[in-house]
């Protein structure tokens, strides 16, 4: 428990950071990420330690995009993530809603993938509304005839 729990915390936190960093970049505020997370720690309920982490990964990487990219999130999160998918899968086979596990561990799937599972949305609109969707395989926009009883 204690490893998912790890585990969640710091995608919790790279997806937090990364929305903040992006939100930086396009508007120009000139924040500093490792002064966020000093402050944060100083100056509220999150007294982490692990916000140490944070600020020490930021300096380190001033041009760091996203946490998960630091050997030492990336590292943490080899080490245990066998334990946060067991307490995933546990719940769910249990009927224990984990949710902010689940959510944490879909972020992390999804972040280190070259291609995601949005190309299923693509066939899904294509599906019901004739949208055309692009392929990896060729360039171009398809569509497919579906037969409904398949």
């Amino acid at each position: 428990m204690r490893a998912a729990l790890y585990c969640s915390k710091i995608c919790s936190y790279a997806q937090g950071f990364a929305m903040i960093a992006a939100a930086n970049k396009q508007f120009g505020y000139g924040m500093k990420l490792d002064e966020i997370s000093r402050i944060w720690k100083a100056g509220c309920i999150i007294r982490a330690i692990f916000l140490d982490e944070i600020k020490k990964a930021f300096r380190e990487h001033p041009t760091l995009t996203n946490l998960l990219m630091t050997d030492r999130f990336k590292q943490a999160i080899a080490q245990r993530q066998d334990a946060w998918r067991r307490i995933i899968t546990v719940g769910a086979q249990n009927g224990i809603a984990t949710p902010a596990f689940s959510a944490s561990l879909a972020y992390y799937d999804g972040y280190r993938r070259e291609r995601t599972p949005a190309n299923l949305i693509q066939a899904q609109r294509d599906f019901f509304g004739a949208h055309t969707y692009e392929r990896t395989d060729k360039p171009g926009i398809f569509h497919t005839e579906y037969n409904a009883g398949e």
